[in-house]
């Protein structure tokens, strides 16, 4: 085993558009084997299918909580930060978008790679200027690089959603928002690509290569496309200026108008940011912070123990609670694994079999199956209780009937926009179950079944956003009149 210590520290940190992933993907490919860590499932995927075309796809790994392609001699593991094999050797590692150890949701993942996860030769940090004080508090042997943006972004003041220029994207924060934005754009303009967050990859991806070849001028989005989306896009306009942040509405920072108003103007290409009509014009010292890049400095970064008690439940929600050893840490409140930790806890089912460390340590293995419908239900708790209570009973696994049953609920491409989206965050669940290979007896071919679903869904959700925001013979008027 190597002595991490001996492990050359690098941050690399500047605004969007800088070429940093671009920059980590060379190094790593100088050094006989590597890892990436990145934010979304979805540049995983993108970078890995990059590294592939470089390599070859005997050489290269694909890990995340959904899709795991792991060639025997695999040396270039292209990985979600969550899904990380930390425990392998590498020559060279890496983590994107540093910055958010400071997330009240996932930082603390991304803190525990920041002080634990190392390269045998280079480690790389990527992400924003922002993280620099807390970094060399930290992690003080790190030497530190900055990179300028290669474009110049710009504030280019208010305009109505309908008087926006060709290949700009409209930002707002909730999905009710979005399609009445895209319907204006419809009516007026022809139409609009969709993207949000609870889209999956490949109806995200079907989207964004509709603006990508021009079959539509415009781009609704959430903050979705802040992160991981390298567009051909010259103008972002917000058309609200608060979020709803999973507990209270509030401002958007300076810093995350930045990240969403980079991706206008991508590598030599200038950009340009503003707002639209209802949002009203940026107070002038907003715009010259975003325009120079100059924000706040990070204070925090989020924490979570990792030293784990796994004698008894509240063993282990004690340990999870524990207090943060430096003041620079908060500790994570609030996390979804923990929750169901609690729920289940109070199930006499559960705590009859939670009585050893290897029963304790699958319970937290089936906490921290995510919920990607994010609807704060209880639905999700009993589907986890009920995946404990099949795997606890003597090392068993999930019975093969009960799972088809549950998938096959899901198999359907009727309905409108909200249910496809519905179907796509359950089947996501059964996709990430599938790649516990201990969990089911033909764990290949569920993960098949679940892909095949979930790509099925994600086609027909492109269908139904094209059919409703798309009107290619308004479009054809609209760019008449602009010439």
């Amino acid at each position: 085993m190597f002595d991490p210590s001996d492990s050359r520290v690098v941050a690399v940190l500047g605004p969007t558009n800088t070429g940093k992933t671009y920059l980590a993907i060379e190094r790593m490919l100088g050094h006989h084997s590597g890892m990436i860590g990145f934010p979304l499932r979805l540049l995983a995927r993108e970078n890995y299918d990059r590294v592939v075309k470089i390599k070859g796809a005997s050489r290269v790994a694909l890990v995340t909580g959904e899709e795991k392609i792991v060639p025997p001699g695999a040396t270039y593991f292209m990985c979600t930060v969550e899904s990380m094999p930390v425990d392998r050797d590498v020559d060279f590692l890496a983590i994107d978008e540093i910055q958010l150890c400071a997330d009240a949701e996932r930082g603390h993942i991304f803190t525990d790679r920041l002080l634990h996860a190392r390269g045998r030769n280079e480690t790389m940090f990527l992400g924003a200027e922002t993280m620099r004080p807390l970094m060399k508090k930290l992690v003080p042997d790190a030497v530190f690089e900055q990179r300028p943006r290669f474009s110049k972004l710009s504030y280019a003041g208010e305009k109505k959603i309908t008087r926006l220029p060709p290949r700009s994207a409209v930002v707002t924060f909730s999905a009710t928002d979005v399609y009445a934005m895209a319907e204006l754009l419809r009516c007026q303009r022809g139409g609009t690509a969709v993207v949000l967050g609870a889209l999956s990859p490949r109806t995200r991806n079907a989207q964004v290569g509709m603006f990508e070849a021009g079959e539509v001028d415009y781009l609704v989005a959430t903050d979705a496309i802040g992160m991981g989306l390298n567009l051909n896009l010259d103008h972002v306009a917000f058309a609200r200026l608060r979020k709803f942040d999973g507990r209270i509405p509030r401002q958007l920072t300076a810093a995350e108008i930045g990240q969403i108003a980079g991706r206008a103007g991508r590598h030599m290409n200038d950009g340009t940011f503003g707002t639209t009509a209802d949002a009203g014009p940026l107070p002038s010292e907003l715009i010259e912070v975003v325009e120079t890049h100059d924000f706040e400095m990070l204070r925090h970064v989020v924490w979570r123990n990792r030293e784990l008690d796994m004698s008894s439940p509240k063993a282990l929600q004690k340990s999870l609670q524990q207090r943060p050893p430096l003041p620079e840490m908060l500790r994570v409140r609030d996390s979804e694994d923990l929750a169901a930790l609690i729920s289940l806890s109070q199930d006499k089912e559960v705590l009859e079999l939670a009585t050893n460390p290897a029963a304790m340590r699958l319970l937290w293995d089936v906490c921290q199956v995510p919920d990607f419908r994010k609807i704060l239900s209880d639905h999700h708790s009993r589907l986890l209780g009920r995946i404990f209570k099949y795997l606890a009973a003597d090392g068993a696994r999930l019975p093969d009937d009960w799972v088809a049953a549950q998938i096959a609920r899901i198999d359907r491409i009727d309905g409108d926009i909200d249910s496809l989206v519905s179907r796509i965050a359950d089947i996501r669940t059964w996709t990430y179950i599938s790649h516990r290979g201990d969990w089911l007896e033909d764990a290949a071919g569920w993960q098949q079944k679940a892909r095949a679903i979930e790509d099925r869904l994600s086609d027909a959700l492109h269908e139904r956003l094209t059919q409703r925001f798309v009107d290619k013979r308004a479009m054809v008027l609209a760019r008449r009149n602009e010439e």
